[in-house]
């Protein structure tokens, strides 16, 4: 399991609406949010799916205020058999849920491109995931890229860079985390944690759910 945090740096584009707008009716919901219900800490893991490469990212949020525990990638051997590699994921992310003990897990959707190989490898992959998070008790939630941009943006067709950019501000980083897989997952225990705090958000969930 390799852990790295980066130290690059993404400039935010030109795009409109200005992802900055976005980023402040945000906080002023978080504002809100916090007035009327509270602060409770929570402790989420964010993970991008896959079979070679799994990103995670832990972090820890108490109101609108986010702190980055940890990040890096899973990655399994190439020229092994998948039934080893998913071994390995399972057995890497007990490892890492036992270490930082989350209380909730929000995991990528899946979608199926052009390559159809690659996507059925990394269904396999996910499913692993979701049963290793089901086993250590976590509650599971799953959002669409779409819904990481807007929750984390504030704007659904944002670029990447405009997202990585946005992961670094609200956890008060140097430069976004790095590799990509391991930003993206960062990004979606971001997604999570906004989205936990939303009003219309309310209730426990027992299965894996999409909001």
């Amino acid at each position: 399991m390799k852990k790295h945090t980066g130290d690059g740096f993404a400039c935010l584009g030109h795009a409109k609406p200005s992802p900055f707008y976005g980023f402040f009716l945000l906080n002023l919901m978080a504002l809100y949010v916090k007035i009327a219900v509270g602060s409770e800490t929570m402790r989420i893991l964010g993970i991008d799916p896959g079979y070679a490469t799994i990103g995670f990212g832990i972090i820890e949020t108490e109101g609108s205020r986010y702190r980055l525990l940890q990040c890096g990638v899973i990655t399994t051997p190439a020229h092994t058999s998948l039934a080893s590699r998913l071994d390995q994921i399972y057995q890497d992310l007990r490892q890492l849920i036992d270490a930082f003990q989350p209380d909730a897990a929000s995991i990528e959707e899946l979608f199926f491109n052009t390559n159809i190989t690659t996507g059925i490898a990394v269904a396999h992959g996910r499913g692993v995931i979701l049963l290793a998070c089901r086993q250590a008790g976590l509650k599971i939630y799953e959002y669409t890229p779409l819904q990481v941009k807007q929750s984390v943006v504030g704007y659904g067709r944002a670029e990447k860079r405009q997202v990585m950019d946005m992961v670094r501000r609200l956890c008060n980083l140097k430069a976004p985390p790095k590799p990509d897989d391991a930003a993206d997952a960062v990004a979606l225990a971001l997604c999570h944690a906004r989205s936990a705090t939303s009003l219309l958000n309310k209730g426990d969930k027992d299965t894996c759910s999409t909001i």
